[in-house]
């Protein structure tokens, strides 16, 4: 976990084992995936936007900064192309970076002193949807293409809608805004509890885990 003042607004749990070598030109997709019973990512994104990166604090007096990076091979973010802020309105390039235990050392195009790059501190950096390549693997989806899907029993009654997907570290959870008003369900992203997820119809099927139970009585 990124701690003191690091942590921002945001904690995700990052990979111990960094690459050294140059990034990969061939995109990393697993972390912007969720594959049921392995370890997802928790992260912000939507139908449009997918977050890579953040910037933590300044590193030194030429304006590098700290960088988390959220992608399967944490050195490919820099072969992403331009980064983005979540709004469009900035975009970055990664001239260079060297990794850390827990991070990376980053120098930003046009960032050259220690101000310019505190300016940017707890930024998150994205690539938009369309960036990233089509997925041929059975079960296994994109955060973005799950995030705003309506939820809707084995009967078809919509519950909600699919608010995130987070993983700390005991498997696989799904975050369900329900119908209306309420306190949001949070619940495993298993075969048991989503046994169908309907990309085309945008919406997947949920059992609730106390309807399990009573079937396994």
């Amino acid at each position: 976990m990124v701690e003191g003042e690091e942590r921002g607004l945001y904690e995700r749990r990052l990979p111990t084992d960094f690459r050294t070598g140059p990034p990969s030109n061939k995109f990393s997709t697993s972390w912007f995936e969720t594959r049921r019973y392995a370890t997802l990512l928790t992260m912000r994104s939507d139908a449009r936007k997918v977050c890579v990166a953040r910037i933590g604090a300044a590193h030194g007096v030429r304006g590098e900064v700290k960088l988390w990076s959220f992608t399967e091979d944490p050195a490919a973010v820099a072969a992403y192309g331009p980064l983005e802020t979540e709004d469009g309105k900035q975009r970055f390039e990664i001239e260079a970076m060297r990794p850390t235990k827990e991070h990376f050392i980053a120098r930003i195009a046009g960032v050259s002193d220690r101000d310019a790059a505190e300016q940017l501190r707890n930024l998150e950096l994205y690539i938009p949807r369309a960036r990233l390549p089509k997925i041929d693997e059975q079960n296994t989806y994109y955060h973005a293409d799950l995030v705003g899907l309506d939820v809707v029993t084995p009967e078809g009654v919509q519950i909600g809608t699919v608010h995130a997907l987070h993983n700390f570290g005991a498997g696989d959870i799904i975050e369900i805004m329900p119908v209306g008003s309420g306190e949001p369900l949070i619940l495993p992203f298993n075969d048991a509890t989503v046994p169908s997820v309907d990309l085309e119809a945008k919406k997947i099927v949920l059992v609730q885990p106390v309807e399990i139970e009573a079937r396994d009585e």
